[in-house]
């Protein structure tokens, strides 16, 4: 082991712990369970809860088998069975038989000890001890068992019940090496390798392994690999497709914002030509409104024409923007002008600017007139 991996050790212990005392693997486990109970049978082998443990008990010479959490012995031989060679193992011919349907990426086989040539302890460790239960529990050997560490294989599991504050219960299972290391010597003879040397529990096993750590097996789990590589091609699906969503998304934005632009500038447009158009209505309400407040010019002039004696001409008519009305001309009798404005519906206050001046040349009087044009 690599001094990284021994110094990621007691954290990964800590979570494997953590993992186990958390209700999450039992409700995933019932879970699973309730959801591979709905497939089709023949199906369900497919879904399998992985490892698959059978359980191997010796008695006397005798040897038995059977699948754990079930009573039914699947197989049984003594040590001098006959031998069979599968994949290069060789194995009894029982053993072999009874598991020929087992998959063998998942089966797992456990030694299992009677209770009586096991002992039990319980312990009341420190919080503290979590990270190092294994090497806490050797050094309590010598006090809580009258074996040294040189004399059993042992392990240890923390119990979930009740506890004084800052401490937590641990039990230690502990087997002398004269009683496990004949039993294993006998397998290996047969060729079976087991993963854990357990303690029976009434159809099942405690859940430790008394197995010297050199002594565990290490299994190669293809299918784990194929699972993790799966899982991390869904997570790259997944990131893609949330990717490819948020692009299309992004797109979509981009789509929406420039046809808002284009109808943001149709409507400035609109807004323009509707103010051009109530400026135009404006002006040309204005013009008529002006035009019907205004007397013609044609109406000015010939009111003036009709009114004005024969014997008078004009020199000069103007009109200004504030409807002030100037007359500069000649007549025989200037004074009787005024007379001859003052009934006009068109014009005005009439009156004269300046004195009235005879002309030498025509023998006529010269005037400038003035007068307001009446509006309407």
């Amino acid at each position: 082991m690599s001094t990284a991996t021994q110094s990621l050790q007691p954290w990964v212990d800590r979570v494997r712990r953590g993992w186990r005392a958390s209700p999450l693997p039992g409700f995933l486990g019932w879970w699973g369970s309730e959801l591979r109970d709905m497939l089709p049978p023949r199906w369900r082998g497919w879904f399998g809860s992985g490892a698959d443990w059978h359980l191997l008990q010796h008695a006397g010479a005798q040897w038995s088998l059977r699948r754990s959490g079930h009573d039914d012995v699947l197989a049984s031989w003594d040590d001098g069975a006959e031998a069979v060679t599968d994949e290069g193992h060789v194995t009894p011919l029982a053993l072999n038989a009874a598991l020929q349907r087992v998959d063998r990426e998942d089966l797992r086989l456990a030694l299992l000890l009677p209770p009586a040539v096991v002992l039990r302890r319980t312990l009341a460790l420190p919080l503290a001890a979590r990270d190092n239960l294994l090497q806490v529990a050797g050094f309590e050997m010598d006090r809580q068992t009258p074996f040294t560490v040189a004399q059993v294989h042992y392990a240890v599991r923390e119990l979930g019940t009740p506890a004084a504050p800052g401490r937590f219960n641990a039990e230690l299972v502990v087997v002398t090496r004269d009683t496990l290391d004949p039993l294993l010597a006998r397998l290996r003879a047969q060729g079976v390798a087991v993963d854990a040397a357990d303690l029976a529990v009434g159809h099942g096993r405690l859940g430790i392994n008394l197995l010297p750590p050199e002594q565990v097996p290490h299994r190669a789990r293809p299918r784990r690999r194929l699972n993790l590589i799966l899982a991390a091609a869904c997570v790259l699906l997944l990131a893609l497709v949330l990717g490819e969503w948020l692009h299309n998304r992004q797109l979509a934005l981009a789509q929406m914002q420039a046809e808002v632009e284009a109808m943001r500038g149709e409507a400035q447009q609109v807004a323009a030509l509707r103010q051009q158009l109530q400026d135009n209505a404006g002006a040309a309400g204005f013009l008529a409104q002006r035009k019907k407040n205004t007397v013609a010019m044609l109406s000015l002039l010939q009111d003036v024409t009709a009114r004005l004696p024969d014997s008078a001409w004009l020199e000069r008519f103007s009109v200004d923007n504030t409807g002030q009305v100037g007359f500069q001309g000649q007549s025989q009798q200037a004074a009787k002008l005024l007379d001859a404005l003052k009934d006009s519906k068109l014009i005005t206050d009439a009156s004269f600017q300046g004195s009235i001046q005879p002309d030498p040349t025509t023998g006529k009087e010269r005037f400038y007139l003035t007068a307001r044009v009446n509006q309407p």
